[in-house]
């Protein structure tokens, strides 16, 4: 990996839960789930050993803390305070704050969570994908998974109705697949080498919002 911005932060500049989820999170990515023992996560995290199992003794409870971690990292790559220097414009609203009204609005909106995912927070989405097939074998996970992929389907279905949409909970589904596709495929699948522009996913997003919103 090679974007600074998804490296485990530096001792000093989070609560030590959120360096033991952190450094969770950059071992999945970087080991896969095997590489994930509660030793690794304190050598990752600069930590002494023992750190990780007093604050997630289990390691269902370090799979949860990695979920909801992920699920806070993920908030701040869908708002305008990730972005430094963000202004205030439409281009720069966040999924999970935008007023959108329209679909090319919806496309702004989405087109730079997509890049921004792409081109800064690729180790994130290779965590995501780690726990997600692990949340498949361990209900308990699936539920805490579930309950985070919420904070950004529910905005998602609000942005669609504001923009017209006439089943914004299906259109919602429908818009989510897309993004999740998009994200895997420029990620780990067969496009993982020529991830699109801002403005191809601009593009794309658009043409699809536009055939819903005529519907």
């Amino acid at each position: 990996m090679n974007a600074r911005s998804d490296r485990t932060p530096a001792p000093a500049a989070v609560p030590r839960h959120e360096l033991i989820a952190d450094a969770a999170l950059t071992l999945l990515a970087e080991r896969g789930m095997r590489g994930l023992t509660h030793r690794a996560v304190d050598e990752a995290a600069g930590l002494p050993q023992g750190s990780t199992s007093n604050v997630a003794r289990t390691r269902a409870a370090l799979l949860e803390a990695a979920v909801r971690r992920l699920a806070e990292r993920e908030a701040a790559v869908l708002t305008a305070r990730e972005r430094p220097g963000a202004g205030a414009g439409a281009t720069d609203a966040g999924v999970a704050g935008a007023g959108a009204g329209s679909g090319a609005a919806v496309a702004e909106v989405l087109s730079l969570a997509l890049h921004r995912y792409l081109s800064r927070h690729r180790e994130l989405l290779v965590a995501r994908y780690e726990l997600a097939l692990e949340a498949t074998r361990r209900p308990e996970l699936r539920a805490v998974y579930d309950r985070a992929g919420r904070a950004f389907g529910e905005p998602m279905a609000a942005m669609l109705a504001a923009a017209g949409s006439a089943d914004p909970e299906r259109h919602a589904m429908n818009m989510v697949a897309w993004c999740d596709g998009i994200l895997f495929s420029c990620t780990a699948g067969q496009f993982h080498a020529a991830a699109p522009t801002r403005a191809a996913l601009r593009t794309s997003c658009a043409e699809l919002l536009d055939g819903m919103l005529r519907g």
